[in-house]
Formats: structure tokens, sequence, C-alpha cells
């Protein structure tokens, strides 16, 4: 059975990929363009309208101005009174916010009843009453009543509640002065037309008449959904970055079958171990290894790096990276959420929930900026009714709405979360993924830069250099020895001797009783034989001596070559000589890093000549040489004593402590996954011009959050003292109640938009 999608005419099967659960209900959406949405059983049409597919069941809901609310089902926060958004991933077929559909619907209608009432009441002023006059001044009354009360009472509803709300928990807000001055001046308006005879002297023009505010509130309740309804559509953009990401993502993969048929299939369908054909131009479907063919890969759109990357059998890709011009077979090896793009997507999506430090201070002076605004307000009326000129109470009752409605510390609030939003997508489209808020502020304040050598500054795929053989022994059985006692390791530096006894053609014996040890080598018996390969302080431990063998050992080091002995029952057999090359991006990183302020240290388990050689060429500012892992540790513990904000880069399960224990961690992404853990950053291409762009984000957003603390300080700071009236005295300046809500709706819309300003900063 097929379904014809009414919009675009294309056939949607039942059997769809693109369906999807919510709430216990199956739906499909057509897998053109348009996204119409189906229910898959039984197959009904449901809207000719793109999709916007209801949430996941389990779903959680937070405020985006205060994460640590999380509700069970959407609602309202009880803290600020916005609407909560669903936590986690957006889904790939995400419609526009619900609060935005709504915002905007009551926008419209308040707009359509607005204008003609701006039209009544202001026509006057420009010197044109024919209208006024023509209905009179009773009925003209009524008629702004009429048009007044579904702008205040519909369009305006949600925030006349979220302010009730707030007085119930004494939790105030900006909607708690919104609720506050709307609601004060419809009400008084009210009176105003069924019983003026209510009214003292003080609220009567020299006519006799009571003035009305219906044009006042209904244009408040217009411009404060207006600025809603922008900042909503600017708040959906900060997670343009995620649907981006999720956009990148392949939607089938070829999959070639045991008989050697191929197939195209969902990429839900996928599993671990299948054999997937990759044409040139297709993109990768999941994470995996190159069996078979040869090309250029384009990752720039997970590394940020722009230069293809040229695969071969045994190289590993990334899903969503896409093939050039030559022909892939690849196995997948990570499907699903276990991709890497899935865990960027579900890293960034966390990240924009958390909260920086310098949040704290805009909540304390939110908390207490709304109480002292309701007191401004009141001050304001008092003052005004005193010594203000006829009507004095109606002066006072325009200057107090005023005040409330010009003070929402809307600005304030959203200082902080947009531009960590915003970053953190940012940051992901250049290979740059944040683990929290915190992090991001932090790296901003640190001077120092610890950085391990393998595979930090290295490539991380040192290659054998040289078998150096005592008297008495020959090469082969020094390589051979070394080789099958590293078949057990780990180790970068164990790879590159296996694989260089392979491309020799040796024939490796088993291992027993292998034992690593850790930052000195590893030891076991091999054939029956007791061999031991490492360092130098794995020789002081066997009771030996290397000194014979220094001056060679020193050349070598001195070269940036890790030297190795292998002892064979007891006694020198040879030595081993690995090099690892410095990464082609890292002396430029290194100079930029400089550039920065940073103070770069490198610590690695490597002897200190080799240590040395390897700083002398990069223009490092000072080594640690011979340190065990907890060493790492140690030395970040000196420098924070001493007062340094300390960063430390690493790869390995071995700097997992050292990350934790730094100020910021960067993991590199080719690294282990507790590295990755430990970190505040992960570097998806694990190169250190990764650490360039990390930092100049990290200054960015920080510059970036001041200016919109700046810019919501001073505003209130200047705007609740003019909209009191103090310039009244002076230059007859007092501001309306209209003016002051399309004021405050400009500050938290300027706010959002300097926080977007990030999505192309240059990193």
């Amino acid at each position: 059975m097929a379904d014809i999608d009414p919009v675009c005419g294309m056939t949607v099967k039942p059997e769809s990929p693109h369906a999807a659960s919510y709430d216990g209900i199956r739906y499909r959406f057509c897998s053109g363009k348009c996204k119409t949405k189906f229910e898959a059983d039984p197959v009904r049409y449901l809207s000719g309208k793109p999709a916007v597919p209801a949430v996941p069941t389990g779903t959680k809901w937070t405020c985006p101005m205060h994460p640590e609310i999380v509700r069970d089902e959407p609602g309202d926060c009880p803290k600020c009174g916005m609407a909560l958004e669903p936590m986690g991933v957006p889904a790939a077929a995400e419609g526009h916010n619900p609060e935005l559909v709504d915002f905007t619907r009551r926008f419209w209608v308040g707009l359509v009843f607005t204008v003609p009432l701006l039209a009544l009441t202001m026509l006057p002023l420009l010197g044109y009453n024919g209208l006024r006059a023509a209905l009179g001044e009773h009925v003209a009354m009524w008629t702004e009543f009429a048009l007044g009360t579904p702008v205040i009472l519909w369009s305006g509803w949600p925030f006349l509640v979220r302010g009730a709300k707030s007085f119930r928990s004494m939790n105030l807000n900006m909607f708690s002065l919104i609720a506050m001055g709307v609601g004060a001046a419809y009400l008084f308006s009210i009176v105003a037309v069924i019983a003026p005879q209510f009214f003292p002297a003080g609220f009567r023009n020299p006519d006799g008449t009571v003035g009305v505010y219906f044009e006042a509130a209904a244009v408040i309740v217009t411009l404060v959904l207006l600025g809603q309804v922008m900042e909503l559509r600017a708040r959906e953009r900060t997670g343009s970055a995620i649907r981006a990401l999720l956009d990148l993502a392949a939607k089938t993969a070829r999959v070639i079958r045991a008989d050697g048929s191929e197939e195209e299939i969902p990429l839900e369908a996928v599993q671990v171990g299948d054999r997937l054909r990759v044409r040139p131009g297709d993109k990768i479907p999941v994470d995996g290894e190159v069996v078979e063919g040869r090309s250029s890969v384009d990752e720039s759109m997970i590394t940020g790096e722009p230069v293809p990357v040229e695969k071969v059998a045994g190289d590993r890709v990334t899903g969503a990276t896409i093939n050039g011009t030559g022909s892939l077979i690849m196995e997948a090896k990570r499907v699903g959420a276990d991709t890497l793009l899935a865990q960027i997507v579900e890293m960034v999506a966390n990240a924009r929930r958390s909260r920086a430090p310098i949040q704290k201070f805009a909540d304390m002076a939110a908390g207490k900026f709304v109480p002292v605004v309701i007191g401004v307000a009141i001050l304001a009326f008092i003052a005004w009714s005193a010594w203000g000129p006829t009507p004095a109470l109606a002066y006072a009752l325009v200057a107090a709405v005023a005040v409330l409605i010009i003070a929402c510390p809307c600005a304030l609030g959203l200082a902080t979360p947009m531009s960590i939003m915003t970053a953190t997508g940012r940051g992901a489209q250049a290979g740059v993924l944040i683990k929290n808020a915190e992090a991001l502020e932090r790296f901003a304040k640190v001077d120092t830069l610890i950085v391990d050598k393998t595979g930090t500054l290295t490539v991380g795929k040192p290659r054998l250099v040289a078998v150096l053989p005592v008297a008495g022994h020959d090469e082969a059985e020094v390589l051979r020895l070394a080789a099958s006692l590293e078949r057990g390791s780990e180790h970068p530096l164990a790879e590159a001797i296996v694989s260089g006894a392979e491309e020799r053609g040796l024939k490796l014996a088993n291992a027993g009783d292998f034992e690593a040890l850790t930052g000195k080598g590893v030891k076991g018996m091999v054939n029956g034989q007791a061999v031991a390969l490492g360092n130098a302080q794995l020789l002081a431990d066997l009771g030996l001596e290397g000194g014979e063998w220094s001056e060679a050992t020193n050349a070598r080091r001195d070269q940036g070559e890790t030297v190795m002995f292998v002892v064979l029952e007891g006694a020198v057999a040879g030595l081993v000589s690995v090099a690892d090359p410095v990464k082609e991006s890292t002396p430029a990183a290194l100079k930029a890093l400089h550039e920065l302020g940073f103070r770069i240290i490198m610590a690695t388990g490597d002897s200190e000549r080799t240590a040395r050689a390897v700083a002398g060429q990069l223009g490092i500012d000072e080594i640690r040489a011979e340190v065990l892992p907890a060493d790492k540790a140690r030395i970040i513990k000196e420098l924070q004593a001493a007062g340094s904000k300390v960063a430390m880069a690493g790869d390995g399960v071995n700097d997992a402590p050292a990350l934790a224990q730094a100020d910021v961690g960067i993991a590199m992404g080719t690294g282990a996954d507790v590295a990755i853990e430990s970190a505040g950053f992960t570097l998806v291409k694990g190169n250190l011009d990764g650490i360039v762009r990390a930092r100049r984000l990290s200054l960015a957003t920080m510059r970036n959050i001041r200016q919109n603390l700046f810019f919501a300080l001073v505003y209130n700071a200047a705007g609740v003292p003019v909209a009191a009236g103090v310039l009244y005295p002076f230059f007859g300046i007092l501001i309306s109640p209209i003016f002051a809500a399309f004021a405050m709706s400009a500050s938290s819309l300027s706010v959002v938009t300097n926080a977007l300003r990030l999505r192309r900063v240059v990193i």
C-alpha cells in the first residue's frame, strides 16, 4: 500500500524510513523537502503543511535561562516565566517552536485591533479630530474599550498568567512587571469608562473628563509580543548549528551482501560489521575502516580542516564526511548514537544548556532588580501625585507604568545563555567540542598550556628508525625479541616496533608473563627467555648500566628520536630507536598560541635530551621530561599553587588524571574515550590548531557576554530614571508607556542579535 503526498506528489510508503514514533503514535514524513506529516497506521494524511513533529516520549523540558529547572512536561519556568524547551538533541525534522507559533498568531491578532485603536487616539494629537468628533467622546471611549480588550485579554493573556504565577511563587520576573503595568492601565481605563464619577479630581482633565489608556496597554502587549516573536526566532537560530550537523548525515547506505550483491538501505538499518560501498561524491554513512580502495575524503564539516585527507585500506573514516573521486569499500565500526557525528551533536546539545560562572552575576542582579523596580514605580507614582501637573494622578499612573515596562530584565537574563548557545554551535562547526559553559569561560583566563608530545605535538604514529645490536647479537634477533614482547602493548611506540619487524618479514613469538611498567617499559618471557624493553629508568630498576651506550643514545635523542634498551636474560642485547614525526600543523599552531598569550610546557615520558631536541625545533618555553602519568597532575598542581591558570592537552588514558586536575582539559578527539570524558574541550581533528580555535572562540564569547551585560545594565540604569520622570523638571521629557514597551523589546533583541554575531566569528 502506498500513499501520495498531496503537497509534492511523491509516494510515501508505509515502511518509509522516515517514520518515527512520538508519544506512542507512529508517524511518517514525506521524503521530499515538504516533510508532510502522516499517521503511519492506518495510512492517513494529516497535514498539508510542513510537519511539526511531537516530542519523543520521555523528553525532559528545561528553561533556556535557568537550566537547573527540569520538568517531565512542557510549561512555564517558575523563575522567569519563559516557556520550557525540550532537552537533548532536536529532531532532524523539527518544526517551529510551538510558543513561537502561538505568539505569532497572538501578535497578528493584536496588531489588527491595535492599529485602528491607535488611529482613534493619536489622530487628534496630530490635528485631525474628525473621526473622534463624529463618534462623540462617550462612544469613542467605548470603542477604545472594544478594540483594546481583545488585545489585552487574549493576545496578552500569557503575560498576565505568567505574571500572576510569579506573584504566587514570589519569583518576580519580567512578566511580573508587564502584568502589573498592563493590568494597572487596563483596569484604570475600564473604571474610567464605566464609572468615571469614582475618580478624584487628581485624575481629571481640566474639562472634567478622565483619560483612558487602552491604547497604551494594547500597544505594550503588541510590542512585547513582537519582541518575543523576534527573540524566539533568534533563539531558534542559535540551534541551527545542531540542525546543520544533523543534516550532514547520510540518509542511506549501500551495503554489500555476502553473495556480492549490493542494496541501498536506510542509514538506521546499517549494522556493525556491514561492508559498505562509498561511491565518488557520496557521503560516508557511518564511522568505519577502509578495507578496499583509495580516495581523498573531505572532512572539513566536522574538523574545520579544508584540505582533503587521503584514505587507503586500514585508514579510519568518519560518517558524514564526503568521499572524493575514488571508490571505497569500508567496514562499519560505529553506527547510530555511537558515531562521532552523533556524539558531537549530543555534546553540543548538552553544552548549550550549561551555565557559565558569570551567569551567577546576571542571576543575582536580575533577582534583586525586579523588587527594586517595583519600589521605584511606587515612588514615581507618589512623587508625581504630590508634585506633578494637572491631572497629577494621571501623570503618576503613566510614569509608574512606564517604569514597570521599560525595566523588564529579559535582556539581562538572556545576556549569557544566548552567547553560550551560539558559541557551542560555532565551535562544533570548527571541530571544537565544548563540554560545558564553565570550560569556555575558564579557558579565556588560562595563561599556561601543558602539552603531551606523542599524539599532540607529533603525529602519534612513530616509525622504527634503527636497531643497534650489542656484540654477539644480530639486528634481526634484537628486533624480533623487542617486537614479540611489544605485541602485548597498545603504546604507539610498541606499534612502531611491531610494524618495523613485520615489514622486515620477521616471525614473531608469543610473549608470556607480560607486564607493562608505567613510564618505564615492558617485560615478559619470549621463547622461555626473560626479555625487557624500556628506558634508562627500567635499566636502573634491573640493576644495569647503559653508560657505554650514552654517546650513541644521546646523539639519536638530540635528533628527537626515542631510544629503548632491549634486555635479554639480565644483559643489554641492543637498542631500538623510534621517531615520531612532528605534525605539519604544529609549528604554526604553537606560534599562534604564543601570540595568544600562552606559556607552553611540554610534559613527556621521553628522556630530557629527546624532549629538548623537539622543544628546540618548535620553540617550546619549558619542558618536563621523563615524567610518569601521575607526575603530570603533580606538575599542574604546582603551577596552580604558583598562581597559574593551567590548561592540559592530551590524548591517552594516562592523561585523564591530568586533564581532570587542570583548570581546563583539552582532549584530542583521536585519543582515548576516558581522556575525552575528563576534558572540557575535545578537538575532533586532534591538532594543536584546534586549541588556537578554542582560545579565540573563548575570548570572543566572553567579550560578547560582557557586551551583552553592559548593554542590559546600562540600558536599565538609564531607562528606569528617565521613565520615572527625572528629566521632566529640566527638559519637560516624560516618556510614554508605549515608548517604554518599544525600548524594552529593542533591548532584548539587541542582546540576542549581538550574541548571534558569534556565528560568524573568525576562529
